[in-house]
């Protein structure tokens, strides 16, 4: 999409966005943003919950959040110092209690469901389906807040995603469950909605948890430049500076046992220099006077000068976890396909579900049992395998090979060689 020549002017923004859920929540946003005006193109990278986009220069931040809450996600720019760290370990934590609170839930009306499923009826049965619904009520209003709070912005903006089928099942369910027991009826699905939300809730905690995992390799690896450097002045005096705060052309004084916090020339002194992180080579490396050196890598022997060349964002390491972004940002085949098939997947569950309702409805089947097969097909067809499972399995893959030591850079490469 093209921008007016009045913004001609194109730079780079990336923004966190935590609400994103499945395949269709990419699609929105990658079609969705490119219709402003002042932006380019979007990419989402689902892994880290993030969206790079190109926009015009004098795009203010607040209008291209607006750009975000128009189709329905709330995001946040990221920059230096972003706590986008501490908003996921916040998300992942908030899962985590959802799953305790749905957990002691499902156990306990599983305890008291026994009665019911032994055979007790009448006041008896009545009681263990009131105490079964004073434990579930409030627990579906708390455990099921992930869910219910992504489907009504979905709907709020005229959309779908894969919560708004789970919202609509986990509520009937337990709105009919409720009308059975005040009406004393024999069948009460309490159970039921908490083992739902319970399970639903381990497999988005699990997948927060390895996304984190994933998000951490680069994390880590970034870890490994040096957090600052001593640097000499033109008179041999020396003071410490932070990373950030190094510039071209500033030498530093890199002891024995440190790693270089810059990428650079060496000026005085010779050493061996460990450049496994970024080679992978185990073996120490000899350096001399005009040898290049890189931020991350271990100074082993002795103490050298180095002329600071690229600093920051502008070094060998950044470039490498800039470049695994990238990849992660990138989609290959298989998961443009699951994209495209996801995207319509949630809108054709839901004219199932009515024509399911509708049909048995038509046999003369009844309202209650054609309202349970119409809820059975929302939550039973839920797309997160279809739209999850091959991203997933790449992020997993790239983070084990990470780990020992090779880097991916085109999540296709993946697919080229299984």
């Amino acid at each position: 999409m093209s921008v007016d020549t009045a913004h001609a002017r194109l730079v780079e923004r990336d923004f966190a966005v935590p609400d994103m859920r499945c395949a269709g929540c990419i699609a929105k946003l990658e079609q969705g943003l490119i219709r402003d005006s002042r932006i380019v193109s979007a990419r989402v990278n689902f892994t880290e919950k993030r969206v790079h986009i190109a926009c015009a220069a004098d795009a203010e931040t607040p209008e291209l959040i607006d750009a975000f809450s128009l189709l329905g996600f709330e995001a946040h720019p990221i920059g230096d110092g972003s706590p986008e760290t501490d908003a996921a370990a916040a998300s992942s934590r908030e899962l985590l209690r959802a799953v305790a609170v749905s957990g002691f839930a499902m156990m306990n009306i599983m305890l008291l469901s026994v009665a019911v499923w032994s055979g007790a009826e009448g006041v008896t049965r009545d009681l263990f389906h009131w105490l079964s619904a004073m434990i579930a009520l409030p627990t579906v209003a708390y455990a099921g807040r992930p869910f219910f709070r992504s489907a009504w912005r979905a709907l709020r903006h005229g959309g779908t995603n894969m919560d708004v089928p789970i919202s609509i099942g986990v509520l009937i369910t337990t709105a009919l469950s409720l009308f059975e027991t005040a009406i004393s009826g024999p069948h009460a699905y309490f159970d039921g909605v908490t083992m739902l939300l319970f399970f639903l809730l381990c497999g988005r905690w699990l997948d927060s948890v390895m996304r984190d995992r994933a998000r951490g390799g680069v994390t880590a690896l970034l870890r490994n430049m040096g957090a600052g450097a001593m640097v000499l002045d033109d008179k041999g005096a020396s003071r410490w500076v932070e990373a950030a705060e190094l510039q071209p052309g500033m030498v530093m004084l890199v002891a024995a046992g440190e790693r270089l916090a810059a990428d650079g020339l060496i000026v005085g002194g010779d050493s061996h220099i460990d450049l496994s992180l970024l080679t992978g080579e185990s073996a120490p490396v000899a350096v001399h006077v005009d040898d290049r050196v890189h931020a991350g890598t271990l100074n082993l022997d002795a103490p050298v000068r180095v002329k600071v060349t690229a600093a920051g964002a502008d070094t060998a390491i950044a470039d490498i976890a800039r470049l695994m972004g990238e990849a992660a940002q990138g989609k290959s085949r298989y998961v443009r396909i699951a994209d495209r098939a996801a995207r319509w997947y949630a809108p054709a569950v839901h004219a199932l579900a009515l024509i399911a309702f509708a049909g048995w409805m038509a046999v003369g089947a009844g309202w209650h049992h054609s309202l349970l097969i119409a809820v059975a097909v929302l939550i039973i067809t839920c797309p997160c395998a279809l739209g999850l499972a091959v991203p997933a399995a790449q992020i997993v893959a790239a983070g084990a090979l990470m780990r020992v030591g090779v880097l991916i850079k085109d999540g296709s490469a993946l697919e080229r060689l299984a």
